[in-house]
């Protein structure tokens, strides 16, 4: 069995946590203040996702880059292979805010959307 402290950030309280786990199953959770801490504690060690953000370069705008981000959480451990996708990414004007740039990106359902709209 495995142990370690990590600070929950549903709320704003933050509380330090001790886990203990074992091959990726949470077992128990201490030291947090509500029910938030236990349903984070579990995602956190069963499956960590992450939104991912970042910026493509944009072809013909009044900007160069075009922030974007995943529209939900994708597996901590696709990040690298994420960052490889959107590097290799480019948008053309107009993008408006909330345009998805790449549909079902790393995984079925999580698209890449645009974070601000850029004009010609």
């Amino acid at each position: 069995m495995e142990k370690k402290t990590m600070t929950c950030v549903t709320c704003p309280i933050g509380c330090e946590m001790t886990v203990e786990y074992e091959r990726k199953k949470l077992i128990s959770v201490s030291d947090n203040l509500c029910k938030k801490g236990e349903t984070y504690a579990a995602d956190e060690i069963e499956n960590p996702r992450r939104t991912v953000t970042s910026t493509i370069p944009v072809v013909g705008g009044t900007v160069k880059l075009l922030p974007v981000k995943t529209d939900k959480p994708i597996p901590k451990d696709k990040i690298f292979e994420a960052m490889e996708k959107i590097n290799k990414r480019r948008a053309s004007v107009p993008v408006r805010l909330g345009d998805v740039i790449c549909r079902d990106f790393i995984e079925d359902g999580v698209n890449l959307v645009a974070c601000r709209t850029v004009e010609r």
